[in-house]
């Protein structure tokens, strides 16, 4: 897209506030956030038009990004112009990154010569104007923003989400909890770790994951090439639902996964349950966290399903 012009607007008011430590945060009468968002909107908006050369009318569409709901929709109310979903009822208010999320969903299927305003409010009011190129931001890669709100799964209990945070804490499974991550190891095997990248034999290209610096055909010694697999898709071939293994979000499904083109190997599924899983599932891979010890968290690859 191309960008057109924006202006911004602010003042000193209380709206919404979190104390550092505080879990929470905590939000002033929404009246009185609401008449100070749309005084300063209204500010935004006329600067904002005027820097760039156009008026309300020709606007085509109005993405407002908030965490005041009320005041955003009387904001919106108030252009008169087409308004696109914030997305509070499927995927919730996302905080900072709202603004370019929905701006992001918005230019993956306008129309070239489209122009589209971005209101965000938050501690005041910013707006900014773009023409879409209908080029589309995800071309050739990647997936859309509704596909990917299309491939997620039903919400889970309120207690889990409640448990994820550290709200409340569930009774943990009876079993040892993960030890911290070591240091040392990791340095080791920073390809292996961040980009999951394996080891190629040279000579026969058996694929070794992890990263060997023996081959197990022919047995040729340090005659390897880098074998990057981040974007490898395979099969699960096998798996167990694992109810008693230590998990911030049990159960654990374990997957023996053969990916296309050679490589196997045992690794976490996530994004799914139990019962969506079979023989064959067709999966690929995310970088992930796996779990905390002693204040270090721990990440690295596990296997999605493809939706």
């Amino acid at each position: 897209a191309e960008f057109l012009g924006g202006a911004s607007a602010t003042r000193e008011f209380l709206d919404r506030w979190r104390s550092p430590g505080d879990l929470r945060t905590k939000q002033w009468e929404e009246k009185f956030g609401q008449t100070n968002y749309e005084a300063l909107a209204a500010q935004a908006w006329d600067d904002a038009v005027k820097a760039a050369g156009i008026t309300t009318d020709e606007v085509d569409l109005v993405v407002v990004a908030t965490m005041h709901g009320r005041a955003g929709g009387v904001v919106a109310k108030k252009l008169g112009r087409p308004v696109a979903d914030d997305f509070a009822n499927t995927l919730g208010r996302t905080g900072s990154s709202q603004p370019a999320l929905l701006l992001t969903s918005v230019l993956e299927t306008a129309s070239s010569g489209q122009i589209v305003a971005l209101i965000s409010l938050a501690d005041g009011a910013d707006v900014l104007l773009f023409r879409a190129t209908g080029a589309g931001v995800t071309a050739g890669a990647g997936r859309s923003i509704a596909q990917q709100l299309e491939g997620g799964n039903d919400t889970l209990p309120y207690s889990k989400y409640l448990a994820w945070r550290g709200v409340m804490s569930p009774e943990p499974a009876r079993r040892p909890e993960p030890a911290r991550v070591s240091a040392a190891a990791a340095g080791r095997s920073v390809d292996w770790k961040y980009g999951f990248v394996g080891s190629r034999d040279r000579e026969s290209q058996a694929l070794h994951l992890p990263p060997a610096r023996v081959s197990r055909d022919g047995g040729n010694v340090d005659d390897m090439e880098p074998a990057p697999m981040a974007a490898a898709v395979g099969s699960v071939t096998t798996f167990t639902i694992d109810r008693m293994a230590y998990s911030p979000s049990p159960p654990v499904i374990f997957a023996i996964v053969d990916f296309d083109g050679g490589g196997r190997l045992p690794i976490e599924l996530t994004d799914t349950i139990p019962d969506a899983v079979e023989v064959g599932t067709r999966v690929e891979m995310t970088f992930r966290r796996l779990n905390a010890s002693d204040g270090i968290t721990n990440y690295f690859w596990k296997a999605r399903p493809i939706r």
